[in-house]
C-alpha cells in the first residue's frame, strides 16, 4: 500500500482519508489505533501487528515526536528479530513510501497522526 499523503491529523492511503492513528499492513489499514497510553508504545498496543509476523515495524511518532516506545517493547522486537525504526510521523512516511518502493515486503507501518 502506498501512503498519498500525510499532514498533521490526516493520512490518505491508497486515495482513502483517515482522521486518527492508523495501522497499514500490505494487505489492509486498521483504522482508529489507540494506545493504552497515548504517547507510549508497547507490546499490548502492537500485539496484533507482531501476529502477521513483520520484519520490520516503522513507527510514526507524532508530528512532534512525542509518542515514546518503551524500552520493553524495543528489546522484545530485536529478540524477535524485528527490525523497528522510529521517526517523526512525516519522516516514517517518506520512509515506508521509500522502501515500498524499492521492493521491500513484510513491513507494517504505525502512525500517530497529531503531537
Amino acid at each position: 500500500m502506498h501512503i498519498d499523503n500525510y499532514q498533521f491529523g490526516e493520512i490518505v492511503v491508497e486515495g482513502n482519508k483517515y482522521h486518527s492513528d492508523v495501522i497499514i499492513y500490505s494487505d489492509r489499514i486498521k483504522s482508529d489505533w489507540w494506545r493504552r497510553k497515548g504517547h507510549e508504545l508497547c507490546l499490548e498496543d502492537i500485539r496484533e501487528v507482531l501476529e502477521s509476523k513483520p520484519e520490520m515495524i516503522i513507527v510514526g511518532t507524532g508530528a512532534t515526536n512525542c509518542m515514546r516506545i518503551l524500552a520493553e517493547t524495543e528489546k522484545y522486537l530485536h529478540s524477535q528479530g524485528i527490525k523497528l525504526i522510529a521517526l517523526p510521523t512525516e519522516k516514517a512516511v517518506k520512509t515506508y513510501n521509500q522502501l515500498i518502493s524499492e521492493g521491500k515486503k513484510n513491513i507494517v507501518v504505525c502512525l500517530h497522526l497529531t503531537c
